[in-house]
């Protein structure tokens, strides 16, 4: 599967705060956060489930990952989604393994798994 996501019973508001605070324990930044549901809103379009994207970096290991294979830009930062889906508030994200499946190179590969695994690891301690 292309994705990671769980469920937790925590609100929105909890489930973003805690992320956040357990990708700072990572050394990942919050860079831009998007209230999809807002923005569609302000656009006159009805949608009424909360859903949040969050651009995620590490600096480090962006830097690791560029100076291994530009390629790998086109997939930065990467995004964790916090939404709400039938009264249940999910946190997701593409796993990098996948993404970066497109482009051939062991190397890369392996950052990007290492990668995976620490968000994940973030995202099991924000539930």
């Amino acid at each position: 599967m292309f994705n990671y996501t769980v469920e937790t019973e925590k609100s929105i508001e909890e489930a973003i705060s805690s992320l956040e605070g357990s990708l700072k324990e990572e050394k990942f930044g919050v860079l831009w956060q998007f209230n999809v549901q807002e923005k569609l809103q302000e656009k006159g379009l009805e949608y009424n489930e909360a859903f949040h994207v969050l651009e995620v970096c590490n600096p480090n290991e962006a830097h690791r990952v560029l100076t291994q294979n530009k390629m790998a830009g086109y997939f930065l930062p990467c995004k964790i989604v916090v939404y709400e889906d039938d009264g249940k508030t999910k946190i997701g994200m593409p796993k990098p393994t996948s993404m970066i499946e497109l482009i051939n190179d062991e190397a890369v590969q392996s950052f990007a798994a290492e990668i995976e695994e620490r968000l994940i690891e973030c995202i099991k301690k924000s539930i």
